[in-house]
């Protein structure tokens, strides 16, 4: 008896478990191309970033060959490969998860003090908390710690302990990757000038136009008083405070337009735009999520 076997076991008993599932080979890395898809030359798989058209009956792309179809896994393309795979992985975005990897004692002591209790599985060096929720997966957010969600795979070590907890703003913030305002006449980022917030966006909301306006100015003011660090992280409580005001709305309530405005806001005091629209973007999601 091999161990292929027991890992094509558990690989099956995931994907039935609508958990989307990889084999890795030696060295917890995925299996490479086959030559089709090999350098990009079939164009990516539909569900990545840059999607392709390729739809290779073989496990190719990593994280986004993951897959919960039994047929699929099962099949003679990824046979073969099972018989060499040592471990599986799963993507945890595709499951609707958010995998919190911490790499040593001092990460693990990091998150004991920082982040709400979760699900806990132990790892080699560390351990995986699991929350529920996806979210854009990020390395390095801080020493000893990655987040694993959209985009990447996760080492599947057993099902842990513990209650799963809904996915904290505390680990959203964690992609804002910022940590200084560059320094004066280093433009991070160029806008263009955007219509601002006004009741022509926001026929649905129910609060009054004034109601509105000065919230969005105090947190506007907040995001333009961080010129030293921290403006992306100013950027996602704001739009998060925001979009909670707006949860009971019938809308639309034109918060598009208001994240617009955060946007623009952490931009002109440094805040690199890909890193203020991400951090934008997952405040009011993390509202929308919580009033759900």
């Amino acid at each position: 008896m091999t161990v292929t076997p027991e890992v094509l076991r558990v690989a099956l008993a995931l994907a039935a478990a609508s958990v989307p599932v990889l084999p890795l080979r030696r060295g917890k890395v995925p299996f490479g191309n086959c030559p089709s898809c090999k350098d990009g030359a079939c164009g990516g798989r539909p569900n990545m970033k840059c999607a392709g058209t390729c739809r290779c009956p073989a496990p190719c792309h990593a994280w986004a060959a993951a897959t919960t179809d039994p047929h699929v896994l099962s099949s003679p393309m990824w046979l073969p490969v099972w018989r060499e795979a040592v471990a599986v992985a799963y993507h945890p975005g595709g499951a609707g998860l958010t995998v919190v990897d911490l790499d040593d004692a001092a990460a693990v002591a990091w998150a004991r003090e920082t982040l709400p209790a979760t699900r806990i599985v132990p790892t080699t060096r560390g351990e995986h908390w699991i929350y529920r929720g996806a979210m854009p997966s990020s390395n390095a957010v801080r020493p000893g710690a990655d987040i694993k969600s959209r985009m990447q795979y996760a080492r599947w070590l057993g099902p842990g302990v513990g209650r799963m907890a809904a996915l904290p703003s505390a680990v959203r913030a964690l992609v804002v990757k910022e940590d200084t305002t560059p320094a004066r006449g280093e433009v991070a980022s160029s806008l263009p000038a955007r219509a601002s917030w006004d009741r022509t966006v926001a026929t649905g909301c129910r609060h009054t136009e004034s109601y509105v306006r000065t919230g969005l100015e105090r947190g506007l003011t907040l995001v333009r008083a961080r010129t030293e660090s921290g403006a992306g992280s100013q950027a996602f409580g704001v739009a998060r405070f925001l979009a909670a005001q707006h949860t009971a709305c019938p809308g639309p309530c034109g918060l598009a337009a208001i994240g617009e405005e955060i946007v623009t806001a952490a931009v002109s005091v440094g805040v690199p735009e890909t890193y203020a629209r991400r951090a934008v973007a997952n405040g009011l999601e993390a509202a929308v999520e919580r009033a759900a």
